[in-house]
């Protein structure tokens, strides 16, 4: 197998393996889904934020995020408002119980990797991961 097809089949199973355990932790000790976690996240991020933005962050649909919307919404984490300089669009907004819920999450997640992470990764060396994954999420497109 060519190294880069080596790269990319680890790059996959360490996420698929960090993705399950972090789901896993957040259902277990927030009753969050990953999935609802990284949009509201990616929510909380922005000063205002549009289903677009979501979308984008996170490489996925804007039917996905707007279906993830709607879950977090019925959950009572976001709302969603008119937007004021578009009226064909929404600003999205994290909710008290939403920043709680996030909050509390932000420590689940970092807990989880960490216990995963560290004392397997040296600092620098997650510092060059880090660096190369930003520099490969930039060429995206």
């Amino acid at each position: 197998m060519s190294e880069l097809r080596q790269v990319f089949s680890d790059l996959v199973r360490v996420e698929t393996a960090l993705w399950n355990a972090v789901d896993t932790r957040l259902r277990a000790d927030c009753g969050l889904p990953l999935g609802r976690y990284e949009s509201m996240a990616a929510i909380d991020r922005r000063e205002s934020c549009r289903v677009n933005d979501i979308a984008a962050d996170l490489i996925i649909t804007v039917g996905a995020v707007s279906k993830l919307v709607d879950r977090i919404a019925a959950a009572g984490h976001c709302v969603r408002r008119r937007d004021p300089a578009d009226a064909r669009s929404s600003i999205i907004e994290l909710t008290d119980a939403g920043r709680t819920l996030l909050t509390r999450a932000h420590d689940v997640v970092e807990a989880e990797l960490a216990a995963r992470i560290d004392g397997v990764v040296s600092r620098r060396a997650l510092a060059d991961l880090a660096s190369t994954l930003a520099n490969l999420r930039q060429r995206r497109g």
